[in-house]
């Protein structure tokens, strides 16, 4: 895999809540007594609180359907998407993308079913790229339609665009399943389980990671070859999973408990696995691919100095394999969050996120 950065002009927006962000918010919380995250062989227990009706991960559709719901205009020589779902969210679509109304399309993969349902359109197929995005693209990326069409012409030639909303979680996490620890209730053990049924290194969940392997939110635009290696690829790990997992550790993943904070529209949690999945495929079936990662400025400007530090201290650990700076990484790290994050948060949190036996990948 082959990467590059390069820095596309934007707007700010209001940034998502992180522990950084929550440095005002710690007088007024109320102290909550410790809640160790439930193990998976145990999730019996757990599954008791979650809905019985099991949930199909795939929406069985005919091929013409997207090309009859969805079909490109003439004009958009870059076909782009903007998913949404309700009348009142048609206001935050931007002009530069092409609305996509996904409503009675309940497929708990969320965007991944999306991005099935398109593969299938005659015309994406022979598009040089293309894309679907959330309707909250603009106020978490901040960046506009226009704009990340400008990064993608100005980089010609790659097979994948992507990028990170949230640069701070680069600075304060190992990876991208870490920090899901912290909003997606007994996030590891669950993920364990999908990672073994599936077949994948375990490993993967407690490896440290560089600040260009992390990707949030779907947020890319691919190639045809990207999309061709890409989608069955995760459908396959989706699949295998499904196929091994033993019905109460089912019954969870398909709840909405992973969304305890009702922040995400009562998602299940496979969604939460699929968006995580990027940086091991571009490591592994992806490996060939040329990427590009598009810097977003009005999200990097949410970063304090000692976010920008403890960024740049991760990436030099990961490049330089150093087990001594990744110490010193995350004895800072630790410090910060007691401040910005407060005590009553590093105490449910900080221990779960703080890994002491890792690997560089």
């Amino acid at each position: 895999m082959t990467t590059d950065v390069s820095t596309a002009t934007a707007t700010a927006e209001e940034p998502a809540a992180t522990p950084a962000r929550r440095t005002r918010q710690r007088k007024s919380a109320s102290a909550k007594p410790q809640v160790a995250q439930p193990e998976v062989p145990a999730a019996a227990a757990v599954a008791e609180k979650a809905p019985r009706k099991k949930a199909s991960t795939r929406r069985r559709t005919s091929a013409a359907e997207p090309a009859a719901a969805v079909q490109a205009r003439p004009e958009d020589a870059l076909p782009i998407y903007q998913i949404h779902f309700l009348p009142e969210q048609r206001a935050s679509l931007d002009p530069a993308f092409i609305p996509l109304d996904n409503a009675g399309h309940d497929d708990p993969l969320r965007e991944f079913a999306v991005f099935e349902r398109l593969s299938a359109d005659e015309g994406l197929r022979v598009a040089p790229l293309w894309g679907a995005l959330s309707w909250r693209f603009g106020t978490k990326a901040g960046l506009t339609g226009e704009a990340l069409r400008q990064a993608i012409e100005q980089h010609p030639g790659h097979d994948l665009y992507y990028c990170n909303p949230f640069p701070e979680h680069e600075a304060l996490y190992v990876n991208g399943w870490q920090q899901g620890i912290t909003a997606h209730p007994a996030f590891t053990e669950l993920c364990t389980a999908v990672f073994k049924a599936a077949g994948l290194d375990v490993r993967e969940l407690g490896a440290v990671q560089s600040s260009q392997a992390f990707s949030a939110c779907n947020y890319f635009v691919g190639s045809p070859t990207f999309w061709s290696v890409y989608l069955p690829w995760v459908r396959g790990v989706v699949d295998r999973a499904r196929a091994k997992l033993p019905a109460p550790v089912l019954r969870v993943l398909d709840s909405r408990l992973s969304d305890p904070r009702n922040q995400h529209a009562g998602s299940c949690y496979w969604p939460f696995v699929v968006e995580r999945l990027l940086p091991l495929f571009l490591r592994s079936a992806g490996q060939d691919l040329k990427v590009h990662k598009i810097a977003l400025p009005a999200a990097e400007a949410r970063l304090n100095s000692h976010l920008q530090r403890l960024r740049e201290m991760k990436d030099v650990a990961h490049r330089t394999r150093s087990r001594w700076l990744y110490a010193c990484w995350l004895n800072y790290r630790n410090l910060y969050l007691m401040q910005a994050a407060g005590p009553e948060w590093c105490k449910r949190f900080l221990t779960l996120v703080s890994a002491t036996e890792f690997e560089f990948r």
